[in-house]
C-alpha cells in the first residue's frame, strides 16, 4: 500500500523549528580576521517632538563634565617624557641622564634638560612645582627614599636657580621604590623606574 505524503507548509516547519530548537539553514560564512564587522548604522529619522526624547517632569541634566584628556610624548631612546593633560605638564626624567649610578649629583646633560622645563614652567606662568624623586627596588628601601629625596632636591635646587626671580612654591618628595612605572624584574624595567618627575599645573 503506498503511503501518501503531505508537503510541509512554511509554517508548519517554523513551529517543528521552534518546538525542537533545530536550526535549519545554510552555515555562516566565517568571516576573516582582518575584516572588520560592519558598523551598525541608525538609517531612521529623529523624531525631535518624541516625548521618549524629553526629561521626566522635575528633572534636569547633569552638569557638563570634561574628560581629562592626556597626551605623552617621548624621545627615541625613552629617556625623558612628557605628558600634558587639560589641567597639568609633567615631565619625567630618567636617573641615568641626570645623575651618576647612585649619585645625586646632576650631570651637564642634566643642566641643559632642567633649564628646557624652567623655561616650560615660566611659559606655563606656574605658581606651584612638584618635583618628585624615584628609585628602583635594588638595595634595602632605606636608601632608595634617602636617594629619591636627594635627587629630587637637586632638581629643584637648579629649576630654582633657572627661575630666580619668580615666586614658586616647590613641593619635593622622595618616593623611593614606590610607584613603579614597570617591572622591577628586568634592568630595563628598573631603569625606568629610576627617574625625576616635575610637575606643575597649565596656565588657564
Amino acid at each position: 500500500m503506498r503511503t501518501a505524503y503531505r508537503k510541509r507548509t512554511p509554517a508548519l516547519l517554523l513551529s517543528t523549528v521552534l518546538a525542537t530548537g533545530v536550526t535549519i539553514g545554510t552555515a555562516p560564512t566565517a568571516l576573516g580576521d582582518d575584516v572588520p564587522p560592519a558598523p551598525s548604522v541608525f538609517i531612521g529619522k529623529v523624531d525631535v517632538n518624541d516625548p521618549d526624547l524629553k526629561l521626566p517632569e522635575g528633572k534636569t541634566l547633569a552638569a557638563p563634565k570634561v574628560l581629562d584628556i592626556k597626551t605623552v610624548v617621548g624621545d627615541e631612546r625613552g629617556t625623558e617624557q612628557r605628558e600634558d593633560s587639560n589641567s597639568d605638564v609633567k615631565f619625567q626624567l630618567q636617573a641615568e641622564v641626570l645623575f651618576g649610578k647612585d649619585s645625586a649629583k646632576l650631570s651637564d646633560v642634566a643642566n641643559d634638560r632642567i633649564r628646557q622645563i624652567a623655561a616650560e614652567i615660566e611659559k606655563q606662568q606656574a605658581t606651584h612645582v612638584t618635583v618628585a624623586g624615584f628609585t628602583d627596588d635594588l638595595g634595602s628601601a632605606e636608601h632608595g627614599l634617602k636617594l629619591s629625596k636627594e635627587r629630587a632636591n637637586a632638581v629643584q635646587r637648579e629649576l630654582n636657580e633657572d627661575l630666580s626671580g619668580s615666586a614658586i612654591t616647590f613641593e619635593i618628595r622622595g618616593y623611593g621604590e614606590d610607584a613603579p612605572v614597570a617591572s622591577n624584574d628586568t634592568e630595563a624595567g628598573r631603569e625606568k623606574n629610576r627617574r625625576v618627575e616635575v610637575s606643575f599645573p597649565r596656565a588657564d
